[in-house]
């Protein structure tokens, strides 16, 4: 997998495009490497998993959790936290440490590194491949003796449309 971003093309989760596709690709995916790999794709981990490919936002288990209980899927948090932690574990979600959230894996089955851009006004998060950036951390940490376990890399700032809604209240309030 190649750590090349197009600086033109924004990622899905920072643009119009067809989240339909989208998400029925990545369950698609997901459901593939659950058979593969023999687990056990039960109704509520299923459920998390759409309710998190809803929107390229990350969303915190008391969240999933509320959408869980709506729909008769029970209401007490470890129904929640067990389908979260079993597709962190899986590699079909990422848990957002940042801001203390999971979001759907945009590669489900595929091995690769990670790095998050996570908007602090909307939530929006975009997952980037950082193979690059792991190996280059790997590097530093090898150099003092030391062997990363896990390492999660998130960036914080703002989506483009949240940077142009600040952009044009500027705008406007120049104006004024």
């Amino acid at each position: 997998m190649s750590d090349a971003v197009s600086d033109t093309e924004p990622h899905a989760a920072f643009s119009q495009h067809d989240h339909a596709h989208c998400v029925a690709t990545t369950l698609q995916q997901a459901e593939r490497v659950a058979t593969e790999r023999g687990l056990r794709l039960t109704p509520v981990r299923r459920r998390v998993l759409e309710i998190l490919l809803e929107r390229h936002s990350a969303m915190g288990a008391y969240d999933v959790l509320e959408r869980l209980a709506e729909e008769g899927f029970g209401h007490q948090p470890p129904v929640a936290y067990r389908a979260l932690d079993f597709l962190v574990a899986n590699g079909l979600a990422h848990r957002i440490r940042r801001i203390n959230a999971f979001i759907a894996c945009d590669h489900p089955g595929e091995a690769h590194h990670a790095a998050f851009l996570v908007c602090e006004t909307c939530n929006g998060v975009a997952e980037i491949p950082a193979d690059g950036l792991r190996a280059m951390l790997e590097a530093g940490a090898r150099s003092t003796g030391f062997a990363i376990g896990r390492a999660t890399i998130e960036a914080a700032g703002q989506c483009p449309e949240c940077r142009a809604r600040a952009e044009q209240g500027t705008d406007n309030e120049a104006q004024e």
